[in-house]
């Protein structure tokens, strides 16, 4: 059972990773450069606290040196004469306190290099030792390079054995003791390099270590927040990507962040919104085209096998294959249609602009539905005061387009009107307009009446012979000859289709 548990528990954890791992990264990643900042700035602080605790300590020994000295010179120039075994005390005392004071090494040597007081030639009785050496500093001996060098003020040294001196490196200061200008001994002051430093490295490394652990540790909150905070969004993309994978569009990401990551997540769920709407296009398109490539094939295969077998008499076959023939031709034409759609989509669609007369074109593509116009009971206005007009274009798109508007208005006219009109502008382009009577269409969509794949039959519904793409086709062509294609309608009364080309399509 134990086991058990523990091998759910580890995959658990390795799903989690797994899930997490950006995260885990930049985590990680930011985690290593905080620890690196503060090693970097750990060894710079080591570096330049090093450095400064040597000149602070060798300063403290040139203060307390020059002070020993200047009081042996006062006490020479004085008291020689007078009083030399309590001037002896007196100096020797003083050494000895300020020795203890700043933990330090003092002591005068003569010229010679020999040491002639310290602080241990007093003894705790508070006297003078009987023979005046010192154990300790009588062995002593500082050569004379160093002396000469003391004899001339301000001698220092930061790391030095005074020549074998002493065994460990020593900070060391000296002064000369002057009496009536000339110089009669040396003050020197020295200390361990290394035990003082090593003290200081410690106090001073447990206080940076205990700032950089609280620091690391706020830094590692604000980090995880922050981080957090960036991928959050990304998360929720992430989520929207596979719910719109499974065909779910409906998901929207919540806008937050600064300026660059609103912006980002408003187009991602506008892209979201485009994708919808082109799905539900694409799939009411499929529903079209599959109902349109049904029906006529239904028809024409019935009445085919109507002929074959009998069942339609030969007086009534003449009837019947009209039909078929009208069948076949709206198959044709839906078939142009999705041809023209996927021309235009790889950019295969090219302009072959010339002049013609487009009052031609208006005249013969209505004429062209006769059939349908007396079927229809439509009434045809305005060609009888159409002027010829003519344009740069490409003649055969052209025509698709007056076609496509022709067509739109005979299918959803029914005992009204179509009028036809084509003006030319001061600029010289030239506007053509289809109106028809009917129902209009609403106002929701008119402003859609021009996306690919979208249908007002259910407001239009006596025709629905449209797969929804030929003003699609209208807007497409004309926007290729830098024209500008718009519609205007009122329920229940009238539809119009305007479209304007200018003097020249572009690159011409």
């Amino acid at each position: 059972m134990p086991a058990k548990v523990c091998k759910s528990f580890l995959k658990r954890g390795k799903e989690i990773i797994k899930n997490r791992e950006i995260f885990l990264k930049y985590f990680s990643a930011f985690l290593i450069l905080e620890f690196i900042c503060f090693a970097i700035l750990g060894a710079s602080f080591s570096v330049f606290g090093a450095n400064n605790w040597f000149n602070q300590t060798r300063n403290l020994l040139h203060e307390n040196s020059k002070n020993v000295s200047d009081l042996t010179t006062e006490v020479l120039e004085t008291r020689i004469n007078s009083d030399l075994q309590g001037s002896m005390f007196m100096l020797c005392n003083n050494i000895s306190m300020i020795s203890k004071a700043i933990n330090a090494d003092i002591y005068v040597c003569n010229l010679a290099g020999d040491v002639i007081l310290c602080k241990d030639l007093v003894t705790d009785e508070y006297e003078i030792v009987s023979d005046g050496k010192c154990i300790v500093h009588s062995m002593y001996h500082i050569p004379k390079t160093i002396i000469n060098e003391a004899q001339k003020g301000d001698y220092s040294n930061i790391r030095t054995t005074l020549g074998g001196v002493y065994s460990k490196e020593q900070i060391v200061a000296a002064d000369p003791i002057i009496v009536n200008g000339k110089v009669v001994a040396i003050v020197f002051a020295a200390t361990p390099a290394s035990t003082g430093a090593a003290a200081f490295f410690s106090s001073t490394l447990k206080a940076f270590l205990l700032a950089s652990a609280f620091s690391l540790l706020i830094g590692a909150v604000a980090i995880y927040f922050f981080i957090n905070n960036i991928l959050s969004p990304l998360k929720d993309m992430s989520n929207a990507t596979k719910s719109y994978a499974k065909g779910d569009f409906s998901y929207r990401v919540r806008v937050r962040g600064g300026r660059e990551l609103e912006s980002l997540l408003r187009e991602f769920n506008k892209m979201a919104s485009n994708l919808a709407m082109l799905e539900s296009s694409r799939r009411s398109f499929v529903a079209n085209v599959s109902h349109e490539l049904k029906t006529p094939m239904t028809t024409i295969g019935g009445f085919i096998d109507g002929i074959l077998d009998g069942t339609i008499p030969p007086e009534k076959q003449n009837h019947y294959l009209e039909i078929v023939s009208n069948e076949t031709k709206r198959l044709s034409r839906l078939v142009v249609s999705m041809l023209n759609i996927s021309k235009i989509e790889e950019g295969e669609l090219n302009l072959t602009p010339k002049q013609f007369n487009i009052t031609n074109d208006i005249i013969n593509v209505i004429i062209s539905f006769e059939q349908q116009i007396e079927h229809n009971n439509i009434e045809i206005s305005g060609l009888d005061k159409l002027e010829p007009l003519l344009v740069n274009a490409d003649e055969d798109m052209i025509h698709q387009v007056i076609y496509n508007l022709v067509d739109n208005a005979v299918k959803f006219t029914k005992d009204g009107t179509i009028t036809a009109t084509a003006v030319k502008n001061s600029d010289k382009s030239v506007t053509v307009t289809i109106l028809n009577t009917g129902s209009g269409i609403s106002s929701e969509d008119l402003s859609k009446i021009f996306e690919r794949f979208y249908k007002v039959d259910k407001s239009r519904s006596f025709d629905t012979k449209s797969a929804g793409l030929g003003l699609y086709i209208v807007k497409t062509i004309v926007e290729m000859h830098g024209g500008s294609v718009k519609a205007d309608s009122v329920e229940n009364e009238y539809t119009a289709f305007s479209f304007t080309l200018p003097e020249y399509p572009p690159g011409n």
